[in-house]
């Protein structure tokens, strides 16, 4: 007989309609939860997936949506349709932030969720219902910052309330907006993973950190303008770096090599995450 692990896993799923973005954060002792849990489309909303995940709820969860049902509903038709639905977990954020959360009797103490306007919240396998009860205050109390940065909090604050009682080992992020990911040609703004670390959580804000410094965005009106005296700068920087040519051509070389090209537009205005990463480097 093939016996399997359960995701014991907390999420939250949820959306700031405001800026039109739908996303999933979650955290477990599971092999690359990442791959498994979160799935979000924009405009139509998010779903996770856990406790002897059921990975197809991911996809048809989101074609039910897609139809313009509502989050109780798409819950309500997965659920139904499944025989294992009392071994599964399940949280749906739909297109209007309506949330619906799904705890089959047979998923391992503590086991629970709670909904609130945009948002799903539920884990299974926990110290105790503090660990939900931290992802939707964090989330509550929290609006008006960055989606993504309000998912990590919330991943850090349930982890810090008991998280999962077998502990930590995988971690992620998932956001999603119409043409907002990279190069504006893709509508996934974050998808990043920790698949196995002792400290999953650490390690996801600090490649968040990383995402955010790459490709991020610094309003434009924050951008410097490029006077005689900060192109010298830039220039002599490059050169020490081993560049050649004139300004024109180098800080779209050294951009493209250190992977700042999304924050280059021309020499007239540079972008200040640019000029402090190439000053600490130089």
């Amino acid at each position: 007989m093939t016996t399997r692990t359960p995701v014991a896993t907390y999420s939250i799923v949820a959306c700031d309609l405001g800026s039109g973005q739908w996303g999933v954060a979650t955290q477990s002792k599971f092999l690359a939860v990442g791959s498994v849990v979160p799935w979000a489309e924009p405009q139509v909303g998010a779903i996770a997936t856990q406790s002897y995940a059921n990975p197809r709820y991911g996809p048809d969860g989101l074609a039910l949506l897609r139809q313009g049902l509502g989050a109780d509903e798409v819950a309500t038709r997965l659920t139904e349709a499944d025989e294992g639905r009392e071994q599964r977990q399940l949280g749906v954020v739909d297109a209007q932030g309506r949330a619906a959360t799904f705890t089959g009797s047979e998923c391992h103490d503590w086991a629970g969720g709670r909904t609130g306007e945009g948002y799903a919240a539920q884990g299974n396998i926990l110290i105790s219902g503090d660990t939900v009860d931290a992802l939707a205050e964090t989330f509550e109390s929290s609006a008006g910052r960055p989606l993504a940065e309000r998912l990590l909090d919330c991943l850090d604050a349930a982890q810090a309330a008991g998280g999962d009682r077998r502990g930590q080992q995988s971690a992620a992020v998932l956001v999603v907006e119409k043409d907002a990911g990279y190069a504006q040609l893709s509508d996934v703004v974050i998808d990043l993973r920790v698949d196995d670390h002792p400290r999953p959580l650490e390690e996801l804000r600090r490649i968040y950190r990383l995402h955010d410094a790459l490709f991020g965005r610094t309003p434009k009106e924050q951008w410097l303008d490029v006077d005689d005296a900060l192109r010298t700068d830039l220039t002599q920087r490059l050169v020490r770096l081993g560049y050649e040519g004139p300004l024109e051509q180098m800080l779209p070389a050294w951009a493209g090599t250190e992977n700042y090209e999304m924050r280059v537009e021309g020499v007239e205005r540079v972008d200040p995450v640019v000029l402090e990463a190439l000053r600490e480097m130089t």
